[in-house]
């Protein structure tokens, strides 16, 4: 069974040695927390140039990543905590290999679709005091994944993930983390991508162009 592990949010914050405004740190929420359009009530964006907006309204990262991170990493391991990668959603039993293009999950009374995976930013690096941490996440593959709200509602911890619909059941979510990492798309799957009205715009964008 899949289950919302933790529920975090972040107010702007300075990070970092050069005090960044970021809402990049999360902590977690009391109670069962509110799902809108743009995200979860009470988690804030400093520069929404880059972050946030309607296919980054709320970031789901896998439970089961922590204990690889903490292998690799140890000297991390006070940080890498639940939140520790500014996600939202803290999600046991499913990460990207478990995931399809445009997955529709039900969390609490909410519904979520998977639209693209999380690009990590020099922030990811302020919070490690780390550099290595960008090419360790994009190396790893362990990006986690950016919903789209197609439902508003309600979830809390404890909540259980259920996959509603799987429109893309063709188009693995790792292929999609392998391709925006660096990856080179076949002409295919371009054209799928192309088309796929479940992904965030931009993927869609980039890929009309680069069959252009």
């Amino acid at each position: 069974m899949i289950r919302l592990h933790a529920v975090q949010t972040g107010r702007i914050a300075p990070l970092g040695p050069d005090q960044v405004p970021s809402g990049y740190v999360k902590w977690p929420t009391e109670g069962r927390a509110r799902v809108g359009a743009l995200g979860l009530a009470g988690d804030e964006i400093a520069d929404l140039s880059v972050h946030g907006g309607p296919e980054k309204a709320v970031y789901g990262y896998s439970l089961s990543h922590y204990a690889k991170w903490q292998e690799e990493y140890p000297q991390h391991a006070v940080r890498l905590q639940p939140g520790a990668f500014g996600e939202n959603l803290t999600i046991d039993g499913l990460a990207e290999e478990d995931i399809c293009l445009g997955d529709i999950h039900r969390v609490g009374t909410s519904l979520l679709q998977v639209c693209q995976p999380r690009q990590p930013c020099f922030k990811f690096a302020l919070f490690f005091e780390d550099k290595r941490m960008l090419k360790a996440m994009v190396r790893s593959g362990r990006a986690g994944w950016y919903y789209r709200v197609l439902q508003e509602g309600e979830l809390g911890p404890g909540d259980e993930v259920v996959v509603v619909d799987r429109p893309q059941p063709d188009f693995p979510f790792s292929r999609l983390v392998e391709i925006v990492y660096g990856g080179r798309a076949t002409r295919d799957e371009l054209l799928e991508l192309a088309a796929m009205d479940e992904i965030a715009s931009s993927l869609r964008a980039a890929a009309r162009e680069s069959l252009r």
